[in-house]
């Protein structure tokens, strides 16, 4: 049965290593989002396309039912995967190399507040110089990078996507980061890592693609080293989300369109499942409820008064409504004339649909990107031991 098993897994892995070939031939070496973007193969691109929009086309907010909800979740694994081969070029021209929000404060640039929120994350962990770390659903390694620099750890990041592996080992080896940090190819949901193999585990805006909090909560569990810490900064709707409120539906779902997202659940869930899962909550909070002078979503919203250095003005221009429009119709051009692959489009589309909902859901209370809990696995007791 475990034969079987290591096969199947094989065969999954030299499929997704040939798609990933097929699609971004060597485009995981360019500079740029852009550059990467336009060089992909074209029939699988709009496999992907296909792959990924069966689970949003004509299916609004009305007509969700717990059984279409469930279908996505299943389907978690290639959902999240084909959704990052179409969007990963997109993030880091639109956003950078760390794909996640942040806090912000008065006198930093938009890398420096993105820097700090990583930075923040590992200091409520207690990293620290010689640990060894996992980082769950590492992207392009944005932060594993920034935060190995911070604390002189070494980091192993977990993926499921062939492609951001593949960057991400590229700006390691551009930064002479390869001894401190690794990246492996595996699904959050059951990792090939052996029982407590790590001293400290983070996730970054990474596990809401699971298809349940509490399973992928209790991997992690199983591979952190009794009296390890595990931080996550959690997508999360607020308790004051209703599934029966039509309107609080449609914001969640165009979240989950835009964003790769199989379930969004609530804040006592997401508390929920870090007690299933076995760990000791230390602290857990909202970081988008704190008084802070400048909104987290305030990028997103293109809100120019928050802007504190001139270098971050083409970033914020992206975000605003003429600014969207632009790049979408020189994205269908581009399309059009053959110049950017199938689909980009509509992919750029329905990132615009969840930056909408997410401003939506912020200023509505009904959505945070940065819920932070903190939890301990239990040290082994003598009489365990």
């Amino acid at each position: 049965m475990a034969e079987n098993k290591t096969q199947l897994e094989e065969q999954d892995r030299t499929r997704d290593a040939a798609f990933n070939k097929a699609l971004h031939g060597d485009s995981a070496f360019v500079q740029g989002g852009i550059r990467a973007l336009i060089s992909k193969g074209g029939e699988a691109q709009k496999a992907a396309v296909d792959e990924y929009f069966k689970h949003w086309d004509n299916k609004a907010a009305k007509d969700e039912t717990a059984e279409t909800r469930k279908q996505r979740t299943a389907e978690y694994a290639t959902l999240t995967r084909q959704y990052y081969n179409l969007a990963t070029d997109l993030y880091e021209y639109g956003w950078g190399q760390s794909f996640h929000f942040c806090r912000y404060s008065y006198g930093e640039t938009f890398n420096e507040a993105i820097v700090r929120h990583e930075h923040y994350l590992a200091h409520q962990i207690g990293i620290h110089s010689g640990m060894k770390v996992l980082d769950v659903g590492c992207g392009v390694g944005g932060p594993a990078r920034q935060i190995a620099k911070f604390t002189g750890c070494h980091i192993t990041g977990l993926n499921n996507n062939d492609y951001q592996i593949q960057r991400a080992a590229a700006y390691a080896k551009k930064e002479g980061l390869c001894h401190k940090l690794s990246f492996v190819k595996g699904d959050f949901m059951q990792m090939d890592f052996p029982e407590n193999s790590f001293d400290a585990i983070y996730a970054i805006e990474a596990t809401v693609h699971a298809p349940e909090l509490s399973g992928v909560y209790s991997e992690i569990f199983r591979v952190l080293k009794p009296g390890g810490i595990f931080g996550v900064y959690e997508w999360l709707m607020t308790d004051e989300y209703d599934n029966d409120n039509l309107r609080h539906r449609e914001i969640r779902l165009g979240i989950e369109l835009g964003d790769g997202i199989s379930n969004i659940v609530k804040i006592s869930d997401g508390l929920e499942a870090m007690k299933v899962a076995g760990f000791e909550l230390l602290h857990h909070e909202d970081l988008a409820e704190r008084p802070d002078p400048i909104p987290w979503f305030w990028p997103l919203a293109g809100e120019w008064k928050y802007l504190q250095s001139i270098f971050d003005i083409p970033r914020i221009a992206r975000m605003t409504w003429w600014g969207r429009g632009f790049g979408h119709r020189l994205g269908g051009l581009m399309e059009m004339l053959h110049l950017a692959p199938p689909g980009t489009r509509k992919t750029a589309d329905s990132l615009a649909t969840a930056l909408d909902n997410l401003v939506a859901g912020a200023k509505e209370h009904l959505f945070t990107p940065m819920y932070l809990m903190v939890g301990r696995k239990p040290a082994l007791t003598k009489s365990s031991s």
